[in-house]
């Protein structure tokens, strides 16, 4: 995939995981893990979103300018992996709003991953 076509990837899932936790805080399916976003999130979505936005258009610039460097091609697959992995995140949440799966599952789930990071 050619780094152009990563790097809009990357600046969708972005915006997608912006839409999916205000949603999911929102109405109380979740909450915010990153400290300074969730202060953004408590001032209002609007500031979240422009945040999440300007963020991502950082990255979009940075890498449209030195993407074809090695470690520029390393971080892009390495943020694509993490932010695939949220997209986990946020598709198991929506299970367990809509009633799916159950909190005792997820329960598990993350102290089975905690387990395999600390």
């Amino acid at each position: 995939m050619r780094i152009s076509k990563r790097t809009f990837l990357l600046f969708t899932l972005n915006l997608l995981d912006a839409v999916l936790t205000i949603y999911w805080v929102r109405h109380g399916f979740a909450t915010e893990g990153n400290q300074l976003m969730a202060g953004l999130l408590d001032m209002g979505n609007a500031p979240f979103l422009t945040v999440k936005i300007m963020v991502g258009a950082f990255a979009a610039i940075v890498l449209s300018r030195w993407g074809d460097r090695k470690i520029a091609q390393y971080g892009l697959t390495i943020t694509l992996a993490i932010y695939l992995g949220l997209m986990a995140v946020h598709f198991f949440t929506g299970l367990s709003a809509f009633g799916y799966i159950s909190n005792n599952f997820l329960g598990e789930v993350t102290k089975w991953s905690q387990s395999l990071f600390c």
